[in-house]
């Protein structure tokens, strides 16, 4: 006959005390329902029994081989052990499900059932399959995970896949994409810039500032990329100085940019440095979703989205600065010793960032019409979500924009769904963290390069 496993004396009193209160629980609903003393008593005691040996059983096969059986582990510390991340997605979604049928009326329909199936077979999927994609599983994760939402939100929100919603999606996603072109370079490189969102700000507050005074628009707009390209510089020297304290550099010379602007472009204003003008055309027809593009309606920052996208997934892959910035994120004591210059890749690649958040600023101001200083405040948990999401590592040398741009739609789709099915501003948060933690979990935990070679 086999024995039931030892476990320590803590975990049994836990047990029985989480027993002792169901059998309680249990016996004060049957009072309250009038029925028998007699039935209620063997109701409680065989509560408690049965309670007891399951908790000894299953806590006992989470006991280690010294304390469970001279095998090893038991079978349910060992499916833990495979299957903990998958397991804890499951739970987050339903506990997402139930929280969003207590809050909304009527949201626990058929449809809404059906949606949950496919999420959760979207995260057995990503598990099983995900196997067979080792080279590119960040990408087939989550081109699943798109897919499925995608689809979630087609079946319950009216219009959800319609041209318009779709324009208006790729619209937003490509903001925060040309946004997150940047950090996902830095984060190739091992680093952060938490200075983007401030950037971003600075730039379309600033770009308008020198329209109103009277500079060409299009000499502004050359004006303020070069002071974000030249900003970038500044924080590529700090942060290849004090790598130690990159991500304080950072943010300490983004809150110092978004000071800046403020007091130049206050002076003589009573706006408290947000300014108000006429936004020329051309940069509306870019950014509006009204714009046009060759005479087809979508506007031009889709395509300009495109575009870069392209040329940065190859120009990663194929030239120079990409395989040597793959070299620095992956190893920078071999990559120094090959002659390869970490600082001027620093410098490079800090840059580029500025430069591209402040044009993501200058498209915002052709979408808006009006110059706003906090107008880049979300992308700094978006940017980093979007590179995350995608699968690109913090810690360099693995990943890509590719990936980044995964990120960013499998974002733009969860919002616009959170946004369909009505949640208020503080829910919408709340779900959308819920859901990332998932899927970071899935597929932004594989090892890094270095412990692989």
């Amino acid at each position: 006959m086999e024995k039931l496993p030892q476990i320590s004396l803590p975990a049994q009193i836990l047990g029985l005390a989480i027993a002792l209160l169901l059998a309680g629980l249990g016996a004060g609903f049957g009072f309250a329902q009038g029925m028998a003393v007699q039935v209620v008593i063997l109701s409680a005691i065989a509560t408690l029994a049965l309670f007891v040996w399951a908790w000894r059983y299953i806590i006992g096969q989470f006991a280690s081989g010294e304390t469970a059986s001279a095998e090893g582990p038991g079978q349910l510390q060992l499916a833990w052990m495979q299957y903990r991340w998958p397991l804890i997605g499951l739970v987050l979604v339903l506990a997402a499900f139930l929280l969003l049928s207590v809050a909304i009326e009527g949201f626990f329909n058929i449809w809404n059932v059906i949606s949950l199936v496919i999420l959760l077979a979207i995260l057995v999927l990503t598990r099983t399959l995900g196997r067979q994609f080792q080279q590119n599983r960040s990408a087939f994760i989550g081109i699943m995970v798109l897919a499925g939402l995608f689809s979630v939100g087609s079946m319950n929100i009216e219009g959800f896949s319609s041209g318009n919603n779709i324009k208006s999606m790729l619209l937003f996603a490509s903001f925060l994409g040309i946004a997150s072109i940047g950090q996902t370079l830095v984060a190739l490189l091992g680093g952060l810039d938490l200075s983007i969102p401030f950037i971003i700000g600075g730039a379309n507050v600033g770009l308008l500032y020198l329209i109103g005074l009277g500079v060409p628009p299009w000499l502004a707009t050359l004006i303020v990329l070069a002071i974000g390209a030249g900003l970038g510089v500044i924080n590529g020297l700090l942060s290849y100085r004090l790598q130690g304290q990159a991500l304080i550099v950072t943010l300490g010379m983004g809150f110092a940019i978004s000071g800046g602007v403020q007091i130049v472009t206050s002076i003589g204003s009573a706006y408290s440095g947000n300014v108000f003008g006429t936004v020329p055309a051309w940069l509306s027809n870019i950014s509006a979703m009204n714009g046009s593009t060759f005479g087809l309606p979508f506007p031009p920052v889709i395509l300009i989205w495109a575009v870069v996208t392209l040329v940065l997934i190859i120009g990663l892959r194929t030239t120079v600065y990409g395989r040597y910035l793959y070299a620095l994120g992956v190893n920078r004591t071999s990559a120094s010793r090959v002659m390869i210059s970490e600082m001027r890749y620093w410098v490079i690649t800090y840059a580029l960032s500025g430069f591209f958040a402040a044009l993501t600023g200058g498209l915002l101001l052709g979408w808006s019409g009006g110059g706003f200083i906090g107008v880049g405040d979300q992308y700094l948990f978006l940017t980093l979500a979007a590179v995350v999401v995608g699968g690109t590592s913090l810690l360099g040398g693995a990943g890509g924009y590719g990936f980044t741009v995964i990120g960013v739609l499998v974002l733009q789709v969860l919002s616009s769904f959170l946004v369909g099915i009505g949640l208020d501003f503080k829910w919408q948060q709340f779900i959308f963290g819920l859901l990332i933690l998932p899927m970071v979990a899935l597929y932004a935990r594989s090892p890094h390069i270095r412990t692989q070679i």
